[in-house]
């Protein structure tokens, strides 16, 4: 069964798994001392983002911040917070295991990159499941955001190799 989201519960998401992000940033910068500032301006740049979307959460109308089913216990938020801490950058994990694979720079880029598009994928999922005129236009911006870092995630790792 699908479950219908609405644009403030998807923004709400998104500015969670940009703090994630931002974490996995700085546990990068403290494996990596000899890249620690390119890493930290990475992970100010999720801190950014994570602003930008509390911003466009904020400008939502009434229509597209209500649920668009019954939910009286917040279950579909409380559902969309598991989605992103289980499914993209892991609030509870520490950032550390996460690069626990990485042995370089290039490699802890590389695996950014794969989240980046994790966090696309799932971000493209969840806006088929905004009802009708409660934001999915600017469900789509998120994701633009998203592309975004992906490109400068690439610029960066072309820059390394």
């Amino acid at each position: 069964m699908t479950m219908p989201f609405n644009a403030d519960e998807v923004f709400e998401m998104a500015e969670q798994i940009e703090v994630n992000g931002a974490k996995f940033y700085r546990g990068a910068a403290e494996k990596f001392p000899s890249l620690k500032k390119m890493f930290l301006e990475l992970a100010e740049m999720e801190d950014d983002h994570q602003k930008t979307f509390a911003a466009m959460r904020t400008e939502l109308s009434a229509s597209e911040q209500g649920s668009p089913v019954y939910d009286p216990d917040g279950q579909a938020s409380m559902y969309l917070r598991v989605m992103a801490d289980g499914n993209v950058f892991n609030v509870k994990a520490d950032p550390v295991e996460k690069l626990g694979d990485c042995k370089d720079p290039q490699a802890v880029l590389k695996t950014a990159i794969g989240l980046e598009k994790d966090s696309i994928v799932f971000y493209v999922g969840l806006k088929d499941n905004v009802a009708p005129g409660a934001g999915k236009d600017k469900v789509g911006k998120l994701i633009a955001e998203e592309v975004k870092h992906i490109a400068l995630l690439s610029e960066k790792l072309r820059a390394l190799q």
